[in-house]
């Protein structure tokens, strides 16, 4: 998501560019818990019934987010990513998704041609790319590393309860927020991927 969280008006716009429906202030303080050991059963029913409903046509998905890392504290909202064949040819499983209840809230043609649907009794964001798309890959480097990195994970809770007592008007801002230490994290990840790869 693109704009500026300081520029009220100009936010706005740029998330209504890309928001399906209406946009949505909060009305609460951002809600992070402590980690849930219930997050990964949540993650495999939805993957489940997203592998039923569309079948072969999934590429590959796979468990992202705070919730998918262990001791991580994150909101409640399970974050799962999933490449198509083509993200941008919405006929070949969107309508199979809403059929079973999936809605579709963001469309992101500038950006890797996301889509992203909320689920339908669970609390989910189900982002979709295409097939070979190296967001994924940015996704799953950051989960693996927060997993095998205590100092980073630590850092990392660390930013977002902060972030989380701050006011924000959106929860794409409060993610937005979070983009510096992301890109920090996301800098050593790429360091010590590379180190591995060099070993």
């Amino acid at each position: 998501m693109s704009g500026d969280p300081e520029n009220v008006a100009a936010y706005d716009e740029a998330l209504a560019q890309v928001v399906i429906g209406d946009l949505q202030p909060l009305n609460a303080p951002i809600d992070i818990r402590d980690y849930d050991s219930t997050w990964p059963q949540l993650y495999a029913r939805e993957a489940d019934r997203i592998r039923q409903i569309l079948g072969d046509r999934v590429v590959r998905l796979e468990h992202i987010g705070s919730t998918s890392v262990p001791g991580l504290p994150a909101k409640p909202i399970i974050d799962l990513v999933q490449e198509v064949r083509d993200s941008a040819d919405e006929s070949a499983y969107v309508p199979a998704l809403e059929a079973a209840g999936y809605v579709l809230r963001i469309r992101e043609p500038e950006w890797f041609e996301h889509r992203l649907f909320k689920g339908r009794d669970t609390n989910i964001n189900l982002h979709t790319f295409s097939a070979g798309c190296p967001e994924t890959d940015r996704m799953l480097l950051f989960r693996d590393w927060l997993r095998s990195n205590a100092t980073d994970r630590d850092h990392y809770a660390a930013t977002k309860r902060e972030l989380a007592r701050r006011d924000w008007k959106y929860v794409q801002q409060y993610a937005d927020a979070k983009s510096d230490v992301v890109a920090e994290i996301m800098r050593r990840a790429t360091a010590g991927e590379s180190d591995r790869e060099g070993s």
